[in-house]
């Protein structure tokens, strides 16, 4: 059995995390550092992601981040970011898909073009990088140790709630789906695909709701758990499916939510009347 530090540990290890600046995806770049790995952190805003690498590598933590600018919301954006990627390594052993975006509207003025504009950088950016960068993926898998690929999807798809994010759920639930594709497809190249589905975490995209200490409070009364997403919680999630210890999962859809997904009336039968 090898030791506990052994099992978690990402040492040595290469990975890139886009939209890693802020929210979600700074936590997953600081845990990734935290474990030993060379991380690199990008996002449209190259300045914000250089800051975020900078005050991460000020912790003193095991590993390296670095940051520059990456857009995944075009082909040529993405070709541009995969470029940037490929000086900088010749291997990457885990790719995190984290960038994404939202739009918010009423049912009846929810417009097309924001179900587009989702789409494309949620759905098809998240492809094509991944496929843009699958030779580096492959060039770092080994059997007893797979290259990753952690796709950030969400609880909204997952559970049948939109809130006005039309696009925005049903996006995640595509990304969950395509993780799934991607562990069937590339197992055979010592390649996991897997998904987080992190229920409500503070974050830019949240801030309107959980922003302040009150609206944290008030989210979290629709949390089983009664508590929204911390750093640590995204950390141990992270380095456990990107360390040895998670290198025989493949295709899960992992729930980080405090048991939203699974969340039914404990009444749904007991008052019926026989």
């Amino acid at each position: 059995m090898r030791e506990l530090e052994q099992l978690f540990s990402v040492t040595g290890k290469v990975a890139l995390v886009t939209g890693g600046a802020t929210g979600i995806g700074r936590m997953v770049a600081e845990a990734l550092v935290m474990g030993g790995a060379h991380v690199m952190i990008a996002s449209r805003k190259a300045e914000a992601c250089a800051a975020s690498a900078e005050e991460i590598n000020a912790l003193g933590l095991p590993g390296l981040a670095e940051g520059f600018g990456g857009d995944v919301g075009s082909e040529e954006a993405i070709a541009a970011l995969a470029s940037a990627v490929s000086t900088r390594t010749e291997h990457l052993d885990i790719l995190v898909n984290n960038a994404g975006i939202s739009w918010g509207e009423p049912f009846e003025s929810f417009p097309h073009r924001q179900w587009e504009r989702v789409f494309n950088v949620n759905v098809a950016g998240l492809f094509t990088l991944t496929r843009t960068l699958m030779p580096l993926l492959k060039a770092a898998a080994k059997a007893e140790d797979p290259a990753r690929i952690l796709n950030i999807g969400s609880v909204m798809g997952t559970v049948p709630v939109a809130e006005g994010a039309y696009s925005y759920t049903m996006s995640k639930a595509a990304v969950h789906h395509m993780t799934k594709v991607f562990a069937a497809e590339f197992a055979a190249d010592h390649i996991t695909a897997n998904a987080l589905a992190p229920g409500p975490f503070p974050s830019k995209m949240t801030a309107f709701a959980t922003g302040t200490a009150k609206g944290a409070e008030q989210v979290a009364r629709n949390v089983p758990l009664r508590r929204i997403g911390t750093a640590e919680d995204i950390a141990g999630t992270v380095l456990f499916l990107t360390s040895r210890g998670g290198s025989y999962v493949s295709g899960a859809i992992l729930p980080l939510d405090g048991g939203m997904s699974v969340a039914t009336p404990v009444t749904l039968f007991a008052n019926v009347e026989p």
